[in-house]
């Protein structure tokens, strides 16, 4: 990963006095700990939620269960609902975290729903807007979850740099 894209994206959010939190499924953790790599990510940072099964994107992240038994859990709203519910998922003294930030997708080998390895979904909540970012990855299953961190990084990046 790139270290300056991280620090860079903590800085912005800093700037902004804009707190993070983090739903993340195919990444399994790896994008928080990209976050936390970074001394000084307390500041920004208030945790992660790594909604690996289904239903848990249901339960803990209100990604709703309609939405996820029309289209399964590799669609744009339920990265976008995703990063929505994580906000209020690691809230602080009753207040909802001002950027919410998912991952969804398939890394392989296998497909359980049919939709090609390296689909992904990346969503992101801010204060001015949300986003998602389709992304269609090649590689091995490594690969696609590294290639996921970093293009979520980026995401953001653009987003709360404008």
């Amino acid at each position: 990963m790139s270290e300056a894209v991280t620090v860079a994206l903590l800085s912005a959010l800093t700037r902004r006095g804009w707190t993070l939190g983090v739903a993340e499924s195919l990444t399994g953790g790896a994008l928080c700990a990209e976050f936390v790599s970074v001394p000084g990510a307390s500041k920004v940072l208030l945790g992660g939620v790594v909604a690996y099964a289904t239903p848990v994107k249901a339960t803990v992240l209100d990604v709703g269960t309609e939405l996820l038994a029309a289209h399964g859990p590799v669609h744009p709203q339920v990265a976008r609902q995703m990063a929505d519910g994580v906000r209020r998922v690691v809230s602080v003294d009753g207040l909802a975290a001002d950027v919410g930030l998912s991952t969804t997708g398939i890394a392989g080998p296998d497909s359980p729903d049919g939709q090609p390895v390296g689909t992904v979904h990346i969503g992101i909540v801010t204060p001015e807007g949300s986003s998602t970012k389709a992304l269609h990855l090649s590689g091995d299953r490594d690969a696609i979850r590294t290639h996921t961190v970093t293009a979520a990084l980026a995401a953001l990046l653009e987003m709360v740099s404008e």
